[in-house]
């Protein structure tokens, strides 16, 4: 389908960091005002999954790509129910919907979910900015609110509320439990602990033969066990993951009991605090869907989707010891040596920081779900041995 917006008269907006830096564009989406933390996305494609990501929740995206929305919006692509993003900045954004799946407009979702964007800025100025400078806070005002005085907009920025220390799963993880069947012949059993999932991690799972049952991340281990899982997937999500303690008290509860665990992005962080590891935040974080990964084990070089703006502190040395035995660092990001994976010698649990379901490419690392197949199929031999 091939739309094209009507013309309108563009209301001003503008854009205000809590460094003071300022830029004016046009109100783009929903008309109003909203804060969050500026970060940059890096993909060429893939919007809408990036849109409705949970992980997203409370930050402003920038995307470095110049023109956005040329495909529009369609009602398959969706990671979620909804739009979870604070705000969205991009620069130049498409006059012309174009797509044979599209059913709407990226504007159209934008202001019918309330999200206030900004068009008509220097977004790889912006994203260089925040390079030098590191993430930070960030306000959209559009319409009547951009006409305020620039020393009240930035002192309203100031008094938002930052990242780090956010405890966000409970804003975004499912309010009751849903099963979603296996594709094909049922293999193993897996309970998702939701932080924050995207739809697309239990689809691959399903392709695998995994009956998954995505819980609310306030569930207990009790009620994990009580579905008798092959294994337990902890998901992605937002927030500071210092905050996640909850989680972390399950995650260690099931490496006692030798439960297979694999763990995405949120999960990773999980695994290392229950491990005994502890978490920082990245100067700008990694979003996009183009960050070369190395497997450590094979030297194999994988480009991968990410959205994480804090990261684990683990040794790069070798094997260190854990409460449950030896762990090793898996992978690492080729661009500034970040941790992005880790595995367990002694307990049957692994876990990546980047997102190897990746709806809209790349799928270099979907193969992390056949080993957490093979995880579950090993566990179930030890245990009838």
């Amino acid at each position: 389908m091939t739309t094209a917006r009507p013309s309108r008269a563009p209301l001003p907006a503008v854009l205000v960091l809590e460094d003071g830096r300022t830029m004016h564009g046009d109100a783009y989406g929903a008309v109003g005002t909203t804060f969050g933390e500026a970060v940059f996305s890096t993909g060429m494609s893939g919007y809408q999954e990036t849109l409705t990501d949970p992980s997203y929740r409370r930050q402003v995206v920038i995307m470095t790509a110049p023109h956005i929305g040329n495909t529009g919006m369609n009602d398959e692509d969706g990671e979620s129910r909804r739009i979870w993003v604070a705000g969205y900045v991009v620069r130049d954004p498409s006059r012309i919907t174009s797509n044979w799946r599209a059913t709407r407009s990226l504007e159209d979702d934008l202001s019918d979910q309330g999200i206030v964007g900004i068009s008509g800025i220097d977004t790889r100025a912006l994203t260089r900015h925040l390079r030098e400078r590191g993430a930070m806070r960030v306000g959209i005002f559009s319409g009547p609110q951009a006409e305020r005085a620039p020393e009240e907009l930035l002192a309203q920025v100031q008094a938002s509320p930052a990242m780090a220390g956010a405890d966000l799963t409970g804003e975004v993880t499912t309010e009751m439990a849903y099963v979603v069947p296996a594709i094909g012949e049922r293999r193993f059993t897996v309970v998702a602990v939701d932080l924050g999932i995207k739809a697309m991690t239990p689809h691959q799972m399903a392709l695998r033969g995994m009956e998954v049952h995505v819980v609310p991340a306030t569930w207990s281990v009790d009620q994990v066990l009580e579905l008798a899982p092959d294994g337990v997937f902890f998901s992605n999500g937002p927030g500071d993951p210092a905050t996640a303690d909850h989680a972390v008290s399950v995650m260690r509860e099931l490496l006692a009991r030798r439960v297979p665990v694999f763990g995405i992005c949120f999960g990773n962080q999980v695994l290392g605090r229950a491990l005994g590891l502890g978490t920082y935040k990245l100067r700008y974080g990694h979003r996009g869907i183009n960050q070369p990964v190395m497997d450590l084990a094979t030297r194999r070089v994988e480009v991968t989707a990410h959205n994480h703006g804090f990261a684990v502190d683990a040794p790069r040395d070798g094997a260190f010891d854990t409460p449950y035995g030896r762990a090793v660092v898996s992978h690492v990001c080729l661009n500034d040596d970040v941790v992005e994976g880790l595995r367990c010698l002694d307990a049957p649990a692994f876990s990546v920081q980047y997102h190897p379901e990746a709806a809209a490419g790349p799928h270099d690392a979907d193969y992390l779900f056949d080993e957490f197949a093979t995880l579950m199929a090993q566990a179930r031999e030890g245990r009838s041995a």
